[in-house]
């Protein structure tokens, strides 16, 4: 009865699918779900690392996505933290969100790592590369390794083991679902998140 109320309502919202998700195929339930605050918002997790193609390809589409998303929706990114080089890049991504610039840092790290061939995997290949896009060395050493910077790569390692992350990208919703790295991936994400509006 749920799915069948859930087919009507996407319909008269225009959310039209041409397609069903399928539990198993094309999203799975969380052996170990993430507590959510009940605020309203439907939270959308995607995890990611810059030296991934398909995160890259993945990259347009997801902002163009979260560009359109109801005011219920809360979008957030994180890294991945399997390893070294990967903790040193979401120290990057942490060390650009704390700087708040006005360019899109996130976008020029892509551009190097994909484009350039450059997987920045030194702290210093790091510091030149935010020189190269205008950061002042001042800003860099104040973020990198500061103590803020460190305890959110500290929180994405323990997600990264408790959402057991074998692949990227990967988009959690609501705590609750994995969907699957498909061409339909943001479709199931839009789907869920109707699923999911009534409980959050």
């Amino acid at each position: 009865m749920k799915k069948i109320l859930l087919s009507l309502l996407l319909v008269t919202s225009g959310l039209a699918y041409s397609f069903e998700p399928v539990l198993g195929r094309d999203y799975s339930l969380l052996e170990n779900p993430l507590p959510t605050k009940q605020d309203g918002k439907v939270e959308v997790l995607e995890i990611f690392w810059y030296g991934c193609g398909h995160c890259y390809a993945m990259e347009s589409k997801i902002k163009a996505w979260n560009k359109t998303t109801p005011e219920y929706v809360s979008f957030k990114k994180m890294p991945v933290t399997w390893g070294p080089v990967h903790r040193l890049h979401a120290a990057m991504f942490y060390t650009i969100e704390s700087i708040g610039s006005e360019q899109d840092l996130h976008a020029a790290v892509f551009s190097t790592m994909h484009n350039e061939r450059n997987i920045l995997s030194s702290e210093q290949a790091v510091t030149r590369f935010f020189g190269k896009v205008g950061v002042p060395s001042s800003d860099l050493s104040k973020y990198l390794n500061s103590f803020g910077v460190k305890q959110r790569v500290n929180r994405a390692v323990e997600l990264t083991k408790q959402l057991r992350v074998d692949s990227v990208p990967m988009i959690i919703v609501d705590g609750k679902y994995k969907v699957a790295a498909r061409d339909t991936a943001l479709q199931t994400v839009d789907y869920l998140v109707e699923m999911q509006k009534s409980e959050s």
